[in-house]
């Protein structure tokens, strides 16, 4: 693996690092009223557009990053709907 493709998978895992405390605040208080739904609109459409664009770019770390920020934005979506 070349430099350029680390330095995106470090960049990835730190991207997607940073929704997994979100996860387990909203999974332990049981609460997702803080979240707004205009900011979670705007994230979801963002990070698919951005998978998209890796999918066709065949970009391993812009791919991996933004398909799990996508499974861990659904995890908060679900907990925003059945924590209300």
């Amino acid at each position: 693996m070349d430099f350029i493709t680390i330095l995106g998978l470090v960049a990835a895992t730190l991207s997607t690092l940073a929704f997994i405390p979100q996860v387990i605040q909203t999974w332990q208080t049981k609460s997702a009223k803080d979240l707004s739904f205009a900011m979670f609109f705007l994230m979801f459409t963002a990070t698919a557009l951005w998978l998209v664009y890796g999918l066709m770019l065949s970009a391993l770390p812009i791919i991996v990053a933004n398909g799990t920020i996508l499974v861990l934005l659904g995890v908060i979506l679900y907990f925003k709907l059945i924590y209300k």
